[in-house]
């Protein structure tokens, strides 16, 4: 698709901002007006479309599409991505430990346990942790309480805290960055770190990093989502 404008902006109007191009209104895929809450988000997806070449890439678009993908997918079904990510608390990487070796032990301790503490204050929850990879349940008081934590998100921040959550494996991380508890690098360091040990012992795939570098971008721009949408 080419670009057919020579503007865009965001426009305030009675129940949001709208993104226009040329005095025209952006529509989703579904054909939906692109409309979004706050300012900030609308600024940035207006800022995305300014950017764009004489072709346009929606990968250099993420804002526009989380946007698009709130609009047409999220709020006619938020019951249902809310049950996505609240299914998260049963699996939770943060539970899922090592036996070894202790190098690996001790650093995920280090940056997993302050994450598990700060959910056992903030939504008086406990965890039970296992070493290894098979299934272990979590006490039903604390996935009550974590669907409910979910339950709480704001519609317009669900399409960015289920790729945060898919991405990263952890509900409890992606609460935390909701809450403002952790920042996006801090978290996204907690959720890579065994796959990063093993590139320091063992070396570097450039296969696997690529991969890796690929989905820390879809990381850094759900949490960017979030916090222009109102999450952080």
């Amino acid at each position: 698709m080419k670009r057919f404008w020579t503007a865009a902006e965001a426009v305030a109007e009675e129940d949001g901002w709208a993104i226009q191009l040329d005095g025209r209104a952006v529509r989703t895929p579904v054909r939906a007006p692109l409309a979004v809450p706050g300012e900030a988000l609308a600024r940035a997806i207006a800022a995305e479309w300014a950017a764009q070449g004489e072709e346009i890439d929606p990968r250099t678009m993420p804002m526009t599409g989380f946007a698009n993908a709130t609009i047409d997918r999220v709020l006619p079904a938020s019951g249902e991505f809310r049950g996505q990510i609240a299914a998260y608390a049963e699996s939770d990487l943060l539970c899922y430990r090592a036996a070894e070796p202790k190098g690996l032990v001790a650093a995920q301790g280090a940056a997993w346990d302050p994450l598990l503490d700060w959910a056992r204050t903030r939504h008086a929850v406990t965890f039970t942790l296992t070493a290894g990879v098979l299934p272990v349940d979590q006490p039903a008081r604390t996935l009550a309480a974590l669907r409910g934590a979910v339950e709480a998100i704001d519609p317009w921040l669900l399409a960015g805290a289920a790729t945060l959550t898919q991405i990263g494996g952890s509900l409890v991380a992606t609460l935390a960055l909701l809450d403002g508890a952790a920042d996006a690098e801090a978290l996204w360091a907690a959720v890579t770190l065994e796959e990063r040990w093993q590139a320091e012992q063992w070396g570097e795939d450039a296969e696997a990093a690529a991969r890796l570098a690929a989905r820390y971008a879809d990381f850094r721009n759900a949490a960017q989502y979030c916090t222009l949408a109102g999450g952080v």
